[in-house]
């Protein structure tokens, strides 16, 4: 992920540019390179060092999702149909 496109997931999620401890912009910095890593598993099925890489940023990733949850459903909401986690 470059420069421009991580200050662009915390402008569009964060309250400005500097906001990048907000839950919100965490889920969507997380599900960005979770994506990235999908597509990167893609090729290289094998690279079992990177997949535990993985598994713990969807943990990570999930544990901020109940935090969120239990804080305020309303943005929890939000941020599901905005990233288009759940199907």
């Amino acid at each position: 992920m470059t420069k421009e496109e991580k200050l662009e997931i915390i402008t569009k999620f964060g309250e400005n540019d500097k906001d990048s401890g907000k839950a919100e912009v965490q889920v969507a910095l997380l599900t960005k390179r979770i994506n990235d890593l999908t597509e990167h598993f893609n090729v290289h099925k094998k690279d079992h060092h990177s997949r535990r890489g993985l598994l713990m940023m969807v943990g990570k990733r999930r544990r901020l999702l109940d935090y969120l949850a239990a804080k305020d459903i309303a943005r929890y909401r939000t941020i599901i149909k905005e990233l288009n986690i759940r199907k």
